[in-house]
Protein backbone atom coordinates (compact mmCIF):
# COMPACT_ATOMS: atom_id res chain seq x y z
CA UNK A 1 0.00 0.00 0.00
CA UNK A 2 1.72 3.55 -1.43
CA UNK A 3 1.45 6.17 1.74
CA UNK A 4 1.35 9.83 1.36
CA UNK A 5 0.92 12.61 3.05
CA UNK A 6 -0.82 15.65 2.13
CA UNK A 7 -0.57 18.77 4.10
CA UNK A 8 -3.33 21.31 4.14
CA UNK A 9 -5.51 18.72 4.22
CA UNK A 10 -8.38 20.31 5.70
CA UNK A 11 -8.66 22.94 3.36
CA UNK A 12 -10.24 23.26 -0.45
CA UNK A 13 -7.58 21.56 -2.88
CA UNK A 14 -6.36 19.41 0.24
CA UNK A 15 -9.78 17.73 1.41
CA UNK A 16 -10.60 16.85 -2.40
CA UNK A 17 -6.92 15.01 -3.13
CA UNK A 18 -7.06 12.97 0.33
CA UNK A 19 -10.46 11.51 -0.90
CA UNK A 20 -8.63 11.24 -4.32
CA UNK A 21 -5.84 9.13 -2.79
CA UNK A 22 -8.25 6.81 -0.42
CA UNK A 23 -10.33 6.03 -2.99
CA UNK A 24 -6.96 5.11 -4.79
CA UNK A 25 -6.70 2.64 -1.86
CA UNK A 26 -3.11 4.58 -0.01
CA UNK A 27 -2.62 5.30 3.26
CA UNK A 28 -3.33 9.15 3.19
CA UNK A 29 -1.66 11.28 5.94
CA UNK A 30 -3.61 14.44 6.36
CA UNK A 31 -1.54 17.44 8.05
CA UNK A 32 -3.14 20.79 8.74
CA UNK A 33 -2.76 23.85 11.26
CA UNK A 34 -6.44 25.32 10.74
CA UNK A 35 -6.05 28.62 9.83
CA UNK A 36 -7.69 28.57 6.89
CA UNK A 37 -9.28 24.46 6.96
CA UNK A 38 -11.90 23.31 8.20
CA UNK A 39 -11.88 19.55 9.88
CA UNK A 40 -16.06 19.69 8.30
CA UNK A 41 -13.82 19.37 4.98
CA UNK A 42 -12.63 15.81 6.35
CA UNK A 43 -14.99 15.08 8.67
CA UNK A 44 -16.00 11.97 6.63
CA UNK A 45 -12.34 10.51 6.22
CA UNK A 46 -11.60 10.74 10.06
CA UNK A 47 -13.17 7.11 10.90
CA UNK A 48 -11.66 5.36 8.39
CA UNK A 49 -8.45 2.99 9.23
CA UNK A 50 -6.24 4.53 5.56
CA UNK A 51 -6.26 8.12 7.28
CA UNK A 52 -4.63 9.66 9.89
CA UNK A 53 -4.94 13.62 10.86
CA UNK A 54 -2.00 15.55 12.43
CA UNK A 55 -2.92 19.31 13.50
CA UNK A 56 0.14 20.53 12.94
CA UNK A 57 1.72 23.65 11.65
CA UNK A 58 4.35 22.66 9.09
CA UNK A 59 6.65 25.72 9.70
CA UNK A 60 8.00 23.69 12.90
CA UNK A 61 9.74 20.20 12.67
CA UNK A 62 7.40 17.51 10.39
CA UNK A 63 7.74 14.00 11.72
CA UNK A 64 5.67 11.29 10.48
CA UNK A 65 6.53 7.25 11.66
CA UNK A 66 6.99 5.07 8.93
CA UNK A 67 7.89 5.21 5.32
CA UNK A 68 6.19 8.07 2.80
CA UNK A 69 5.93 7.33 -0.60
CA UNK A 70 4.34 10.76 -1.81
CA UNK A 71 4.69 13.93 -0.06
CA UNK A 72 1.98 16.75 -1.41
CA UNK A 73 2.75 20.15 0.26
CA UNK A 74 -0.93 22.17 -0.28
CA UNK A 75 -0.37 24.03 3.04
CA UNK A 76 -0.72 28.10 2.84
CA UNK A 77 -3.07 30.66 2.76
CA UNK A 78 -4.56 30.82 -0.96
CA UNK A 79 -6.65 33.63 -1.12
CA UNK A 80 -5.95 37.55 -0.86
CA UNK A 81 -8.51 38.17 1.74
CA UNK A 82 -6.01 35.48 3.64
CA UNK A 83 -2.86 36.30 2.88
CA UNK A 84 -2.67 39.99 3.11
CA UNK A 85 -4.24 39.06 7.04
CA UNK A 86 -1.58 36.75 7.29
CA UNK A 87 1.19 38.16 5.46
CA UNK A 88 4.36 36.42 7.72
CA UNK A 89 2.53 33.01 8.00
CA UNK A 90 2.16 33.00 4.56
CA UNK A 91 6.18 33.43 3.72
CA UNK A 92 6.80 31.07 6.49
CA UNK A 93 4.71 27.81 4.76
CA UNK A 94 6.09 28.75 1.80
CA UNK A 95 9.68 28.61 3.06
CA UNK A 96 10.10 27.38 6.62
CA UNK A 97 7.17 24.95 5.80
CA UNK A 98 8.57 23.98 1.79
CA UNK A 99 11.90 23.60 3.93
CA UNK A 100 11.15 20.91 6.60
CA UNK A 101 9.09 19.12 4.60
CA UNK A 102 11.54 18.91 1.93
CA UNK A 103 13.75 17.76 4.67
CA UNK A 104 11.15 14.96 5.59
CA UNK A 105 11.21 13.83 1.73
CA UNK A 106 14.82 13.68 1.19
CA UNK A 107 15.01 11.28 4.91
CA UNK A 108 12.16 9.31 3.37
CA UNK A 109 13.23 9.10 0.00
CA UNK A 110 9.70 10.02 -1.01
CA UNK A 111 8.33 11.83 -4.46
CA UNK A 112 7.87 15.54 -3.33
CA UNK A 113 4.96 17.74 -5.07
CA UNK A 114 4.26 21.39 -4.15
CA UNK A 115 1.35 23.44 -4.77
CA UNK A 116 2.49 26.53 -6.74
CA UNK A 117 0.43 29.23 -8.62
CA UNK A 118 -0.04 30.96 -11.71
CA UNK A 119 0.63 33.93 -9.11
CA UNK A 120 4.23 32.81 -10.03
CA UNK A 121 3.36 34.95 -13.18
CA UNK A 122 2.32 38.15 -11.31
CA UNK A 123 0.51 40.31 -13.51
CA UNK A 124 1.68 38.57 -17.14
CA UNK A 125 3.28 40.35 -19.72
CA UNK A 126 2.48 37.15 -21.62
CA UNK A 127 -1.17 35.47 -23.20
CA UNK A 128 -1.34 32.77 -22.44
CA UNK A 129 0.97 31.83 -19.88
CA UNK A 130 3.58 29.52 -20.91
CA UNK A 131 5.87 27.95 -18.36
CA UNK A 132 8.83 29.21 -19.20
CA UNK A 133 7.61 32.84 -18.77
CA UNK A 134 9.06 34.16 -15.55
CA UNK A 135 6.25 36.29 -14.55
CA UNK A 136 5.72 39.58 -13.69
CA UNK A 137 5.62 40.18 -10.15
CA UNK A 138 5.96 42.94 -7.29
CA UNK A 139 8.06 41.48 -4.43
CA UNK A 140 6.77 44.42 -2.07
CA UNK A 141 3.73 44.98 -2.87
CA UNK A 142 0.68 43.26 -0.98
CA UNK A 143 0.38 40.14 -3.36
CA UNK A 144 4.11 39.73 -3.43
CA UNK A 145 3.83 37.99 0.25
CA UNK A 146 2.17 35.08 -1.82
CA UNK A 147 3.66 35.27 -5.01
CA UNK A 148 6.98 35.35 -3.83
CA UNK A 149 6.39 32.33 -1.14
CA UNK A 150 5.21 30.71 -4.23
CA UNK A 151 8.38 31.93 -6.60
CA UNK A 152 10.65 30.75 -3.39
CA UNK A 153 9.14 27.29 -2.76
CA UNK A 154 9.90 26.60 -6.57
CA UNK A 155 13.29 27.67 -6.41
CA UNK A 156 14.16 25.65 -3.08
CA UNK A 157 12.46 22.69 -4.12
CA UNK A 158 14.05 22.39 -7.66
CA UNK A 159 17.18 22.98 -5.37
CA UNK A 160 16.56 19.69 -3.97
CA UNK A 161 16.36 18.71 -7.11
CA UNK A 162 19.58 19.40 -8.23
CA UNK A 163 21.75 19.39 -5.14
CA UNK A 164 20.32 16.01 -3.78
CA UNK A 165 18.51 14.23 -6.85
CA UNK A 166 15.26 13.97 -5.10
CA UNK A 167 12.49 13.34 -7.14
CA UNK A 168 10.10 16.47 -7.40
CA UNK A 169 7.07 17.86 -8.91
CA UNK A 170 5.93 21.28 -10.02
CA UNK A 171 2.41 22.01 -10.54
CA UNK A 172 1.27 25.70 -11.26
CA UNK A 173 -2.74 25.64 -10.39
CA UNK A 174 -4.39 28.26 -12.19
CA UNK A 175 -7.87 29.44 -10.56
CA UNK A 176 -10.26 26.51 -9.20
CA UNK A 177 -13.25 26.09 -7.81
CA UNK A 178 -16.05 23.69 -6.39
CA UNK A 179 -17.37 22.33 -3.08
CA UNK A 180 -15.25 23.15 -0.31
CA UNK A 181 -14.82 26.65 -0.76
CA UNK A 182 -15.02 29.00 1.97
CA UNK A 183 -18.30 31.09 1.64
CA UNK A 184 -16.19 34.29 3.05
CA UNK A 185 -12.74 32.65 0.54
CA UNK A 186 -12.67 36.43 -1.04
CA UNK A 187 -12.13 35.30 -4.17
CA UNK A 188 -14.41 35.82 -7.08
CA UNK A 189 -16.98 32.58 -7.44
CA UNK A 190 -17.33 32.15 -3.44
CA UNK A 191 -17.81 35.96 -3.28
CA UNK A 192 -20.53 35.83 -6.34
CA UNK A 193 -22.52 32.87 -5.29
CA UNK A 194 -22.83 33.78 -1.54
CA UNK A 195 -23.82 37.79 -2.47
CA UNK A 196 -26.48 35.93 -4.87
CA UNK A 197 -27.93 33.94 -2.45
CA UNK A 198 -28.61 36.52 -0.38
CA UNK A 199 -29.55 38.81 -2.50
CA UNK A 200 -27.12 41.38 -2.19
CA UNK A 201 -25.05 43.38 -4.61
CA UNK A 202 -22.29 41.56 -6.27
CA UNK A 203 -18.97 43.36 -6.47
CA UNK A 204 -16.88 43.07 -8.81
CA UNK A 205 -13.54 44.77 -8.52
CA UNK A 206 -12.60 46.98 -11.23
CA UNK A 207 -14.90 47.44 -14.21
CA UNK A 208 -14.92 43.87 -14.61
CA UNK A 209 -12.99 43.41 -17.77
CA UNK A 210 -10.18 41.52 -16.08
CA UNK A 211 -10.01 37.83 -17.06
CA UNK A 212 -9.81 34.69 -15.53
CA UNK A 213 -10.04 30.86 -16.25
CA UNK A 214 -12.05 28.83 -14.21
CA UNK A 215 -11.21 25.33 -13.25
CA UNK A 216 -13.34 22.38 -11.89
CA UNK A 217 -11.62 20.86 -8.61
CA UNK A 218 -12.16 17.84 -9.95
CA UNK A 219 -10.17 18.11 -13.05
CA UNK A 220 -7.39 19.73 -11.41
CA UNK A 221 -7.46 16.75 -8.93
CA UNK A 222 -7.46 14.74 -12.52
CA UNK A 223 -4.41 16.38 -13.32
CA UNK A 224 -2.19 16.82 -9.84
CA UNK A 225 -2.76 13.04 -9.81
CA UNK A 226 -1.22 12.46 -13.52
CA UNK A 227 2.02 15.09 -12.86
CA UNK A 228 2.41 13.40 -9.28
CA UNK A 229 2.82 9.97 -11.35
CA UNK A 230 4.95 11.43 -14.07
CA UNK A 231 8.21 11.36 -14.48
CA UNK A 232 8.62 14.61 -14.98
CA UNK A 233 10.49 17.50 -13.32
CA UNK A 234 9.44 20.90 -14.24
CA UNK A 235 6.40 22.61 -13.66
CA UNK A 236 3.72 22.08 -15.50
CA UNK A 237 0.38 24.66 -15.71
CA UNK A 238 -2.89 22.90 -14.35
CA UNK A 239 -5.89 24.92 -15.16
CA UNK A 240 -8.91 25.22 -17.44
CA UNK A 241 -7.65 27.41 -20.92
CA UNK A 242 -11.42 28.79 -21.35
CA UNK A 243 -10.93 32.24 -20.37
CA UNK A 244 -13.81 34.76 -19.44
CA UNK A 245 -14.45 38.37 -17.80
CA UNK A 246 -14.90 38.56 -14.22
CA UNK A 247 -18.35 40.43 -15.60
CA UNK A 248 -19.28 37.24 -17.77
CA UNK A 249 -18.82 35.26 -14.50
CA UNK A 250 -20.75 37.87 -12.44
CA UNK A 251 -23.78 37.52 -14.93
CA UNK A 252 -23.60 34.05 -14.89
CA UNK A 253 -23.80 33.52 -11.26
CA UNK A 254 -26.66 35.43 -11.14
CA UNK A 255 -28.50 33.90 -13.67
CA UNK A 256 -27.59 30.99 -12.73
CA UNK A 257 -28.98 31.54 -9.09
CA UNK A 258 -32.02 33.90 -10.31
CA UNK A 259 -31.01 36.83 -8.16
CA UNK A 260 -32.59 39.97 -8.92
CA UNK A 261 -29.06 41.63 -7.30
CA UNK A 262 -27.39 44.26 -9.46
CA UNK A 263 -23.63 43.75 -10.09
CA UNK A 264 -21.56 46.97 -8.52
CA UNK A 265 -18.01 48.15 -9.13
CA UNK A 266 -15.30 48.68 -6.75
CA UNK A 267 -11.85 50.29 -7.13
CA UNK A 268 -9.36 47.29 -8.37
CA UNK A 269 -6.87 46.68 -5.65
CA UNK A 270 -3.11 47.12 -6.04
CA UNK A 271 -1.43 44.78 -8.54
CA UNK A 272 -4.19 42.41 -9.15
CA UNK A 273 -3.83 40.56 -12.59
CA UNK A 274 -5.41 42.20 -15.76
CA UNK A 275 -5.21 38.65 -17.40
CA UNK A 276 -5.34 34.44 -16.73
CA UNK A 277 -5.12 31.99 -19.04
CA UNK A 278 -2.74 28.87 -18.84
CA UNK A 279 -1.32 27.63 -22.11
CA UNK A 280 -1.64 23.71 -21.04
CA UNK A 281 0.14 22.10 -23.72
CA UNK A 282 2.53 20.81 -21.49
CA UNK A 283 0.17 18.93 -19.75
CA UNK A 284 -2.10 17.56 -22.76
CA UNK A 285 1.35 16.30 -23.68
CA UNK A 286 3.41 14.66 -21.03
CA UNK A 287 0.22 14.03 -19.00
CA UNK A 288 -2.71 13.49 -21.61
CA UNK A 289 -4.63 15.56 -19.49
CA UNK A 290 -7.68 18.65 -20.46
CA UNK A 291 -10.49 19.14 -18.03
CA UNK A 292 -13.75 18.10 -19.25
CA UNK A 293 -16.35 19.64 -16.70
CA UNK A 294 -18.12 22.82 -18.68
CA UNK A 295 -18.57 25.63 -16.33
CA UNK A 296 -22.23 25.25 -16.73
CA UNK A 297 -22.25 21.46 -15.24
CA UNK A 298 -19.53 22.92 -12.49
CA UNK A 299 -21.10 26.15 -11.63
CA UNK A 300 -24.30 24.18 -10.90
CA UNK A 301 -22.16 21.61 -8.59
CA UNK A 302 -21.01 24.65 -6.96
CA UNK A 303 -24.25 26.49 -6.46
CA UNK A 304 -25.95 23.32 -4.83
CA UNK A 305 -23.05 23.05 -2.76
CA UNK A 306 -23.22 26.77 -1.60
CA UNK A 307 -27.02 26.66 -0.98
CA UNK A 308 -26.20 24.54 2.07
CA UNK A 309 -23.18 26.99 3.40
CA UNK A 310 -24.88 30.37 3.06
CA UNK A 311 -27.43 31.76 5.52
Amino acid sequence: MKRILITGAAGFLGSHLCDKYISEGYDVIGMDNLITGSLDNIAHLMPLEHFTFYHHDVTKFVHVPGKLDYILHFASPASPIDYLKMPIQTLKVGSLGTHNLLGLAKMKKARFMIASTSEVYGDPLVHPQTEDYWGNVNPIGPRGVYDEAKRFQEAMTMAYHTYHGLEIRIVRIFNTYGPRMRVNDGRALPAFFSQALRGEDITVFGDGSQTRSFCYVADLVDGINKLLLSDYNLPVNIGNPTEITINQAAEEVLHLVGSNSKIIHMALPKDDPKVRKPDITKAKELLNWKPVVGREEGFKITFDYFKTKVK
